[in-house]
């Protein structure tokens, strides 16, 4: 195969992995709106509290569970049966041995947030660690594969599935139990259809010398995603320990709408940039140029998504799941400008990765956490909102600290940067205050969600066709090509 052919080959894998998993990541979060909703009306923020307690040690939990293998395997050139075969024994032996220590801490746990309710919940929701750790091996192969869309059939049948499950126990009063049982039918489901689609299969005769060199490449990894999920899940934990089990619920619901719209451009981000960035490592100019290209298209299409929704979340909130909510709106107003950011330091955390720097994605990540901690307990006297904004703009900030170690790697300058993605930030952040503009007459909550949704999406692609935006030409070619196809 030429050296063209292999070049256009990428690029229409890498066009088909965003395009396919962007539209099947939206179809998921549509479908974890539609039974958010559901859930919402029928619980109150008291009922979503003490699930979000224990958001953060089901974060920690998983990331130890992971390990990095995931992201170990998809960057090895050549993985043998061994390699699946160990990560999936050791994944086993692993989430057990969790869920044992897990079990043990129950009541600690509750203590420290004064919740007895806490012991024998966090042990029935901590079950899901058990099953998730069967999915481990087959998620990494179809991760390496770049099979984004059979991992999105996954996603969208264990939404439905363990949404269905959610809802009936909602209204049969089960209130947090059946939120616990909707996590763990979600992992069920996931982990059984991804076994569907992977066709490598374990075998009892193992080998665990394949974990010595993907421990090697992984273990920065592990501690990475330790930190980063601590940092995610910071604010429940803080709030479950310094103000009312209310609070906690009004910050998990809004953090549940927040990832509903970020895991449309994240997950994207996520499911086709590091495989594709390691596939191009040993050529430094290409790697650039796929990775600009990336960035350029992450930015077009999340910055209108997220401030869109922070332009709307107050109105969105009250007419969807009612005025009982209203506090979780306006924590999501904010929460939706550092989400619009967020799959900016995606991109460059997975570029790191890609080039094996887990050493400087695991110190940076360890940095910020810390960081990001002091930031939040100094701010914790000035209530919650004060601790959101703190923490979004510290975040943003941090990017410039990821493309300094970015730039060293490819030559990514802070001038490139600043050209690839101000343009589509000014734009988007230009029809976000026009639209809140030209829709302030409206005094009709109903009429005022729609006109801000129609404006902002109107006013975005106009523009961005008056000034001939090469994404939206893309976006453009690819979906009529994909129809007379």
């Amino acid at each position: 195969m030429t050296k063209d052919n292999t070049a256009n080959n990428l690029k229409h894998t890498v066009a088909k992995g965003f395009l396919w998993g962007g539209m099947s990541n939206a179809v998921c979060q549509v479908l974890s709106l539609f039974f958010g909703i559901f859930l919402a009306r029928i619980l109150t923020p008291d009922d979503y509290g003490p699930i979000g307690m224990l958001a953060i040690f089901s974060a920690l939990a998983g990331s130890l569970q992971d390990s990095g293998f995931v992201a170990a395997i998809a960057n090895r050139k050549e993985v043998s049966h061994d390699d699946y075969n160990a990560v999936f024994w050791f994944n086993i032996l692993i989430s057990l041995f969790m869920y044992g220590v897990l079990y043990a801490c129950a009541p600690l746990i509750a203590d420290f947030f004064g919740q007895p309710v806490l012991v024998g919940l966090s042990r029935y929701n901590f079950l899901g660690f058990v099953v998730a750790g069967f999915g481990i091996a087959p998620s990494a192969y179809l991760f390496r594969e770049l099979k984004v869309k059979q991992k999105s059939i996954a996603l969208m049948l264990s939404i439905a599935a363990s949404g269905v499950v959610g809802v009936v126990m909602a209204l049969r009063g089960c209130s947090y139990w059946g939120i616990a049982t909707q996590s763990i039918v979600y992992v069920f489901v996931r982990t059984v259809v991804c076994w569907c689609f992977t066709p490598w299969r374990p075998s009892f005769k193992v080998n665990f010398a394949p974990l010595k060199y993907l421990f090697a490449f992984s273990y920065r990894l592990l501690i990475t995603n330790i930190f980063q999920r601590f940092n995610w899940n910071i604010f429940s934990f803080i709030l479950g320990k310094l103000y009312s089990r209310a609070d906690v619920g009004n910050y998990t619901k809004s953090a549940e709408w927040f990832n509903m719209g970020g895991e449309v451009v994240n997950g994207m981000v996520n499911a086709v940039s590091q495989p594709v960035l390691a596939k191009v490592v040993d050529d430094n100019e290409r790697q650039l140029r796929v990775f600009r290209k990336m960035l350029r298209f992450t930015v077009f299409v999340a910055f209108p998504l997220m401030l869109g929704m922070s332009l709307v979340s107050e109105e969105l909130i009250t007419v969807v799941i009612g005025e009982k909510w209203l506090e979780s709106a306006k924590m999501l107003k904010i929460l939706a400008v550092w989400g619009a950011f967020m799959p900016i330091q995606s991109m460059q955390t997975n570029l790191l990765v890609s080039r094996g720097r887990s050493g400087i994605f695991m110190w940076c990540t360890i940095i910020q956490g810390i960081l990001t901690l002091s930031i939040l307990l100094a701010m914790s006297f000035f209530g919650i909102k004060m601790m959101l904004v703190a923490y979004c703009v510290f975040n943003t900030m941090w990017l410039f600290v990821w493309n300094y170690f970015v730039k060293k790697e490819i030559r990514l300058t802070y001038a490139m940067f600043v050209g690839d993605t101000f343009p589509y930030i000014i734009l988007a952040t230009a029809v976000i205050c026009a639209t809140a503009y030209l829709t302030a007459f409206i005094e009709n909550m109903y009429l005022l969600l729609i006109a801000k949704i129609a404006v902002a999406a109107s006013l975005y692609i106009l523009v961005s066709f008056i000034i001939r935006s090469e994404e939206l030409s893309e976006i453009v070619a690819f979906i009529f090509k994909r129809k007379k196809q």
